[in-house]
């Protein structure tokens, strides 16, 4: 009988839960579906940004359906790794009681873009942020990485 595979879990941590744990979930699930099974919650959730699911269509990956979630929602829940993705979440989020591995890796916030920016400075901040997470992302776990 073939053994069925046990994949990881991952739940990457931001502030709001809008863009970059959205789209580190996104790659995660997209990139090592067979090894990984990725999720994403927020210390203070809102709504995903409109623009980093554009970005993430942009290279074939769909998050458009996910939802800001809070950090609550998964606090009973193990993790082989829980990753914070901005220096707020850390702070507001140290330790994650279900976590084997806790991790950080802080990328900029594009949310901070402003109405004075254009469109195409909003989408190219997303862009490299996305572009940023995705070399974190695959630099990080596109190898086997051990939990102690």
């Amino acid at each position: 009988m073939e053994k069925k595979p046990v994949h990881k879990r991952a739940l990457f941590i931001c502030t709001h839960n809008s863009a970059r744990s959205q789209i580190a979930e996104g790659f995660m699930n997209a990139l090592y579906r067979d090894r990984y099974r990725a999720f994403s919650a927020g210390t203070e959730p809102s709504r995903v940004s409109p623009y980093a699911v554009h970005v993430m269509q942009e290279i074939g990956i769909d998050i458009s359906s996910h939802r800001s979630k809070s950090v609550e929602e998964f606090i009973d829940q193990d993790f082989d790794y829980v990753v914070t993705v901005c220096d707020h979440a850390k702070e507001a989020c140290p330790f994650f009681p279900g976590g084997k591995m806790q991790m950080h890796k802080g990328f900029e916030d594009p949310g901070t873009i402003t109405e004075t920016e254009t469109e195409d400075e909003k989408l190219a901040f997303f862009r490299r942020v996305r572009d940023e997470i995705r070399d974190w992302i695959a630099e990080t776990f596109g190898k086997e990485v051990d939990v102690p």
